[in-house]
Formats: structure tokens, sequence, C-alpha cells
């Protein structure tokens, strides 16, 4: 089996690069070798690979500057992954697209599931929504993972940010008022790794059923709670007296205000994740001390 995996240096390739391995031939391409901001290129870049699965871990995620640069990140959230779709399609290839809780507005009480109907409030989210529905009106064999708060040991991301922060600073202030599930790059890539090898089976078998599918951490906690985790977490790993901060302070949406507006609650149920597939996300908080300890221990 022929992986075409796009976006191998990001926080979520990184780790596939690794965890798709064992099941073929992985080609890795970066953004210099397939870039989604040019959807014209990507044609002949695949026909030249002729894959027989595409796992499209690159994507636009500057989620405030998506505000001024709505154009460019529905190329690369959108347009870019139809073509992607289209060329999937022509070669009989399956496609795996990670999406986002962020095609939800936030408004719900309860975790949202595959059925509630997105309502992006944002460019970010209206632009991964386009990419959703690009990919289903090619037509191709395809699976649409959402998930959420991604962070890794690797690249730009909430995580290292307060990592760094920590041992800078006396004091943080944190927004306390938005929900989700901070989910790790290393178990989204295992969980992906899985899945492709279910849907290669079922595929073989003429039992395949594309779908959309939530990929996020279990438990439920806020930014607030998430760098709070963090910091408690890295005075036990790091080295006596390099985490200087003290306090971590909750407050409002309103009192950090960003250009793009957050949904409040994303809480995503990953159940049929596990019904269709026979995983289980692992608790966010778990998964985390496995990061911060590789961060913080790594030479």
């Amino acid at each position: 089996m022929r992986i075409m995996l796009i976006g191998a240096n990001g926080q979520v390739g990184w780790e596939l690069s690794r965890s798709l391995l064992p099941l073929g031939e992985v080609v890795a391409l970066n953004r210099t070798q397939c870039d989604l901001s040019r959807p014209e290129t990507l044609p002949a870049v695949v026909q030249k690979i002729k894959p027989d699965v595409i796992v499209n871990a690159a994507a636009y995620t500057a989620v405030d500057k998506a505000e001024e640069e709505k154009e460019l990140a529905t190329i690369i959230n959108g347009t870019s992954v139809g073509v992607l779709a289209e060329e999937a399609k022509k070669l009989n290839a399956l496609l795996i697209h990670y999406s986002t809780d962020y095609v939800f507005d936030g408004t719900k009480q309860t975790p949202y599931t595959e059925e509630d109907i997105p309502n992006p409030i944002n460019a970010y989210g209206r632009s991964k929504l386009i990419g959703e529905q690009a990919i289903q009106q090619a037509g191709c064999d395809h699976l649409i993972l959402r998930t959420t708060w991604v962070y890794a040991a690797r690249g730009k991301n909430f995580l290292k940010t307060m990592l760094r922060l920590a041992q800078e600073r006396e004091e943080l202030k944190i927004v306390a008022d938005q929900y989700g599930a901070p989910t790790w790059a290393r178990n989204i890539a295992d969980v992906t790794a899985h899945v492709l090898a279910t849907a290669k089976r079922e595929r073989l078998a003429g039992k395949f059923t594309s779908g959309t599918y939530h990929l996020s951490a279990s438990g439920k906690t806020t930014w607030h709670g998430f760098a709070s985790a963090i910091i408690e977490r890295a005075r036990h790993v790091a080295p006596a007296g390099t985490i200087k901060v003290n306090r971590v302070l909750p407050i409002s949406t309103e009192d950090y205000p960003l250009p793009a507006e957050r949904p409040k609650d994303s809480q995503m149920d990953s159940s049929s994740l596990t019904a269709s597939f026979g995983v289980t996300m692992p608790d966010w908080y778990h998964a985390m001390e496995l990061c911060i300890d590789e961060v913080l221990e790594a030479p």
C-alpha cells in the first residue's frame, strides 16, 4: 500500500510519518513538495505518486490570522482539499482528512456528534467546513476525522507556549470560559493508523463506507484548566527552579479579545469512532503528562 502523506512536517504529520510506516510505503511530503496554497499544482503531484491512500495533515491553522486571510485559508482548507478528493476519486484511492471542532458554534449543551449540523463562527471554521463539503461532493472513498485543541512536543501550540511562559513569568492569565478536550498529536496519529488498517480491510472486502468521525481526547477542560495542568506537571518533571510561574489566574473571553470568535463549548463525542473502529481515545490529562515528559526530559 502506497500512502501519500501531505503536511509531513506539521504536528500531526510528523507523528503520522512514524505511525503509518508499518502499513506500507509512506511518501511523506512537506509544503515545498506539495503546496496546498497552489491547488493547480496538486493533480500532477498526486498522479506522479499514484497513491492507494492520501492522508492530508496539512492545513491553514492560524485561527486569528484567517480573519484577515480568508481567501488563503479557504484555498488551503477548502479548494485544495476538493482537488485532492477529485484526484483520489480518479485513482480509486482512499482520502483521510482532518477537520476541526471549530465547524461548530459551541452553543450546544452536550458534546457534539457527527449528526449535529455545523455552524462555524469564524473564518477558519468556515474554511474547514468548505473542505469537508468538497470531499463529500467529490464522492471519493474518504474518512474525515474531526479533532480538537491539538498539541504536540514539536511545533507551535498551546502546551509549548505555556511551558515557555512558565519559565519566564510569575503570573499567567488564561481564559476559563471556553471548554474542549486537548488532543495529543501522537494519539491522533496512532488512531489514524488503526483506522486506516481497518478501512483497508473493509475496502478489500467491499464493505467500506465513507464517513465523518470525531477523534478527540476523552474528558473536558478549559484553557485555564489545561494551562494549570501543564504547569503542575512541569513542576514535577522540569529541573528545580526552572518553573517560575506561581499564579495562573482565570479570566473571561471578554478579558482577552481576539480577532476570531471561539466556540464556548466544542467538546465532541467520539463514541462513533469507538463503535466503528474499536478504539477509545485516552483521557486528555494522561496524554498531556506523557507529552510534557517527552518535552522536558529530551536532551
